[in-house]
């Protein structure tokens, strides 16, 4: 499934209308992850499910709130016209309601984020940390610099991510970029954690501008709507209140200093 054929609105409401079956698990995550295929008039795609019910809860995001965040995060994305999350909707299942969003299938030769030997960091990748590894040898946390990871960098700027894993980055087999695993976002506070700061202080590009532009006006309209359907009227004001402010000022952030910058693990 190419890019277009993923924000096809017929894939959202089959995500949304259709037959739901579980096959498996994604046993490294550390909430309840399930594969499985939505099926509908003969049409069937793989898709994740992630049940309310299987959320470990945390001591900072209120409880059964992780699914309805992913779906936010989704709506931004679109609304934006940045096309960044697999469709991604809020439906019972077999083992109650969840998040369930379109499998992505990657393609594994791709890396764009990624921990290196110093010497080993790509030509025109951002260097993002110096480190050393379990053996004190140094180390490079880096990502590419490509024109759909600033717009990732800034969308997890505008939904307040806490969490983007390098693992979250995906490149589907036609090149397409997708970030994933959104449940830890779209907090009052600020809790950005995300690997890709390699932008830290440049200008942000007019086509991005565009889109936050285009978000402010859905925020000003519908969207404020839809989104308390799955966030507290407080998180919508406050993604409200960060989309002014990038266009208020617009470069991309630094980390603030009252947490860590990155997640743990980066991957």
């Amino acid at each position: 499934m190419d890019a277009r054929e993923v924000r096809d609105p017929a894939v959202t409401e089959l995500l949304r209308c259709g037959r739901l079956e579980v096959t498996g698990r994604i046993l490294s995550a550390s909430n309840a992850t399930l594969v499985g295929t939505v099926e509908a008039d003969g049409v069937t795609v793989e898709c994740v499910y992630k049940p309310v019910r299987g959320e470990r809860p945390l001591w900072d995001f209120p409880d059964g709130t992780l699914a309805g965040r992913e779906v936010a995060s989704y709506l931004v994305s679109e609304s934006a016209g940045w096309g960044l999350v697999p469709p991604t909707v809020l439906r019972d299942g077999p083992f109650g309601p969840g998040m369930v969003q379109l499998w992505i299938e990657t393609d594994t030769d791709v890396e764009l984020v990624d921990v290196v030997e110093p010497r080993q960091v790509p030509d025109g990748w951002r260097v993002v940390l110096h480190a050393r590894d379990h053996r004190g040898n140094p180390a490079v946390l880096a990502h590419a610099d490509r024109p759909e990871l600033r717009r990732m960098a800034l969308l997890d700027d505008v939904i307040n991510n806490a969490d983007r894993k390098g693992g979250h980055v995906l490149v589907a087999g036609d090149g397409a970029v997708y970030g994933v695993d959104h449940g830890v976002c779209l907090h009052t506070e600020d809790k950005l954690r995300t690997v890709l700061w390699g932008w830290v202080g440049e200008p942000v590009p007019d086509d991005l501008l565009d889109g936050l532009a285009r978000l402010r006006r859905e925020l000003d309209g519908s969207l404020c709507t839809t989104l308390t359907e799955h966030l507290s009227r407080s998180e919508v004001a406050a993604l409200s209140d960060r989309v002014a402010g990038l266009l208020a000022a617009p470069e991309f952030p630094a980390p603030s200093g009252h947490g860590p910058a990155i997640p743990w693990p980066a991957f």
